[in-house]
């Protein structure tokens, strides 16, 4: 296992409402030094849900994404409340954004979009056993839920308007998660 680099220094080098970035000046264990940027984390961090509507329907939200500038279908997520475990930021997701609260959440992995230069990372849950209920969000326009198949992945992943990295990384840990606990 390679050492880490030493951390010289490191400085805020930008700052806005939603993302600060830091400077990291770097020493490698061969002695050569570099300087990294990276943007960090604010916050407890942040939630992505798989809903199961049941054992064969997947259960997506469309939302605006200012990021491309148009709307994508995604898996409800968002950040963690301070004081909040991940499983109740996860029930409270669903709630707002789908209408429906789950009995049964499974952990299935954190990940990080692009860990070379973002902290951020998303946990990734399973929820199953759907109920409903709905608690108002903080969308600015109401979400669209869409169903989906679980027996179409691949229909799933040839949409145009499922572009989000963490949202397929989160369908391929959900279905192998699914074949070996049913």
């Amino acid at each position: 296992m390679p050492v880490k680099p030493e951390i010289l220094k490191r400085k805020t080098v930008a700052r806005s409402r939603l993302f600060r970035a830091d400077e990291l000046h770097l020493r490698f264990a061969n002695g050569e030094e570099r300087i990294y940027e990276k943007l960090c984390t604010g916050g407890p961090g942040a939630v992505l849900v798989v809903p199961l509507l049941d054992k064969d329907t997947l259960l997506l939200v469309r939302e605006y994404a200012a990021g491309i500038e148009d709307y994508h279908l995604a898996f409800p997520k968002g950040a963690i409340d301070q004081g909040e475990t991940l499983m109740d930021a996860a029930n409270r997701e669903l709630k707002e954004e789908i209408g429906y609260g789950a009995r049964e959440l499974v952990f299935l992995k954190k990940v990080h979009l692009s860990p070379a230069y973002m902290e951020h990372g998303i946990n990734i849950v399973l929820a199953r056993d759907l109920y409903p209920e709905r608690l108002e969000g903080d969308e600015p326009e109401p979400i669209e839920v869409e169903s989906w198949p679980l027996a179409d992945v691949s229909g799933l992943l040839q949409r145009d308007d499922v572009c989000e990295g963490r949202t397929l990384a989160a369908l391929l840990l959900a279905q192998e998660w699914l074949k070996h606990h049913g």
